[in-house]
C-alpha cells in the first residue's frame, strides 16, 4: 500500500512538473491583431470605412492601406492582389464570402441612424436578440459582413 501511495504521489508530482514546464513556453507578450483584406477595392474600402465607421488612414501607398478605428485599438488593412513586393501567400484576392467582423460599441443606435442617413445598404435592420445583442449589419466593398453590436446582459 505504501508503494502504491508513493507511485501515485510520483505520478502527480511528474504531472505538475510537466505542466509547469509546458506553461513556460506560452507567449506572454502583448499582441495586436490587424485584419488584412487582399482586394482590388482599396479606394472603395477607404471611403466606406472612413464615411460609415469613422476610421482614419494611418498609412497609404499605391498598393496598401492601413486604417484605424476611432478607439485606436482596432486596425484593418487592404492590400492589392498579386503585388510583386509581397510574398505569394499574400497574392490571392479575397472572394467575398465566409468572413465577418464584429465591432462592439456603446451606442449602436446612433451609428445605425448615421449609416441609414448616408444611404449605406443595411444587410439586416437593427434588432434585439434573446442573448442580449442589439445589432445590425452592413457589408463592405469586398463582401465582408460587419456586425455592429452593443452587448447587454439578456433579460431574464
Amino acid at each position: 500500500m505504501k508503494s502504491l501511495a508513493t507511485f501515485i504521489f510520483l505520478i502527480i508530482l511528474s504531472c505538475i512538473v510537466i505542466h509547469g514546464q509546458s506553461s513556460n513556453h506560452k507567449i506572454s507578450q502583448k499582441m495586436k491583431i490587424n485584419a488584412g483584406i487582399i482586394t482590388e477595392k482599396i479606394q472603395e474600402s477607404k471611403k466606406f470605412y472612413s464615411e460609415n465607421l469613422d476610421f482614419e488612414v494611418v498609412f497609404e501607398n499605391d498598393f496598401y492601406l492601413l486604417m484605424r478605428a476611432p478607439s485606436e485599438e482596432v486596425t484593418i488593412s487592404f492590400l492589392l492582389p498579386d503585388h510583386p513586393s509581397q510574398q505569394p501567400i499574400f497574392h490571392q484576392k479575397f472572394e467575398g464570402k465566409g468572413m465577418y467582423i464584429t465591432m462592439e460599441m456603446e451606442d449602436v443606435d446612433s451609428l445605425y441612424k448615421k449609416i441609414k442617413g448616408l444611404g449605406t445598404p443595411v444587410a439586416f435592420e437593427i434588432r434585439d436578440e434573446p442573448w442580449g445583442d442589439r445589432h445590425f449589419a452592413i457589408v463592405d466593398p469586398s463582401g465582408i459582413a460587419i456586425d455592429l453590436v452593443k452587448y447587454t446582459a439578456p433579460e431574464e
